[in-house]
């Protein structure tokens, strides 16, 4: 038996694949390509802005052009990409075309993966290797888990590894899956089990199945990290259950530092989850600056924009004591480091 790990976050793992090595890093961008799909799973957690659209997202930020993809991947400085959907394989040309893109920008070191949900054809494999397709990730439907070596996807797992992808299965922990697990192990793939998660989609037939949340604190189903916990203790050398709070807690975190440490301006503070802190002045702008002058605050430390400006906190609370009368407001920011990102908090001054 491999020596197993178990994180803060309560993953668990043997090993892990250079897809999850690098998203443990925060260092994935996530390619949807589409939210197309012939599978109705009742687990699926994508939100109606995405399920059965045919949208592509970089990220969180939708996609219109090729320089969309390329600028979301330089601004957190992505290692790699995940590619996912929907079902990225019904849009074959879309997704090869988006994989050697992402090679011939940054090359061949950026790691690209890709979740399916479709046995494909070998023509289809070799497509994909042949694009730079560096790993891949079947999710067979749930009544296939348990005779998995009679599937397709027992074949194309095979095959994937004979032309050099890295390869297994990723599936939600839900039951034990003995026999996929044998099978995976005989082969030589990876089996990832990812926490089962509530979301707005997928509650009602979460609860209709008798799924309950396992606390007040978070969207996960209870009893999914026990069954992921006891597939990686007593199974394959070469797995990995992912919790939901590791995406919380770790990779998104992880990604925002990245993203701060590439975008943050000179006066913005980076806080260990990666969000940025910055003073902002709204109201009367040309009284603002006329004392941020006065004052001889440094050109660095603030940024005028059309309806406001930006400029280093505690800049701004010394601001704020010398004000007196004024026609401006200021405020502490804290918020997601990218154009428009989510305020976490706002403390007016």
């Amino acid at each position: 038996m491999s020596r197993i790990i178990v994180d803060a976050t309560g993953s668990m793992y043997t090993k892990m694949c250079r897809g999850c090595r690098l998203c443990r890093k925060g260092a994935k961008m996530v390619l949807f390509v589409t939210g197309a799909c012939a599978r109705d799973c009742f687990y699926c957690p994508l939100s109606e802005e995405r399920r059965g659209k045919d949208v592509v997202y970089a990220n969180e930020r939708q996609v219109h052009c090729d320089d969309d993809v390329i600028a979301e991947a330089s601004r957190m400085g992505a290692l790699g990409t995940g590619i996912t959907g929907g079902e990225p394989l019904l849009r074959l040309d879309r997704t090869i075309h988006y994989i050697e893109l992402l090679k011939a920008c940054f090359g061949k070191r950026h790691h690209v993966h890709l979740y399916t949900g479709i046995a494909p054809e070998d023509e289809v494999l070799g497509r994909l290797r042949e694009a730079g397709l560096d790993e891949i990730r079947f999710h067979p439907p749930m009544e296939e888990w348990d005779r998995f070596r009679e599937t397709e996807f027992n074949r194309v797992l095979k095959r994937s590894k004979e032309l050099g992808m890295d390869a297994g299965v990723e599936i939600p922990a839900i039951k034990p899956v003995p026999e996929m697990a044998a099978a995976v192990s005989e082969i030589g793939g990876f089996l990832n089990l990812n926490e089962l998660e509530f979301s707005d989609t997928n509650s009602v037939a979460l609860k209709e199945r008798g799924y309950a949340l396992r606390d007040g604190t978070s969207n996960a189903a209870l009893g999914s990290e026990k069954i992921g916990h006891e597939i990686v203790l007593n199974n394959i050398a070469n797995s990995r259950y992912c919790s939901s709070r590791f995406k919380d807690a770790v990779q998104l975190r992880e990604r925002l530092k990245r993203v701060a440490r590439n975008t943050a301006r000179p006066f913005d503070e980076i806080s260990a989850d990666g969000t940025i802190i910055y003073g902002e002045i709204k109201g009367n702008i040309a009284d603002a600056l006329r004392m941020i002058k006065e004052m001889k605050v440094p050109r660095r430390l603030y940024r005028l924009y059309d309806d406001r400006i930006d400029m280093a906190w505690w800049a701004l609370e010394g601001l704020c004591k010398a004000r007196g009368a004024a026609g401006w407001q200021g405020s502490i920011v804290e918020r997601y480091p990218m154009e428009g990102g989510l305020v976490v908090e706002r403390i007016p001054l």
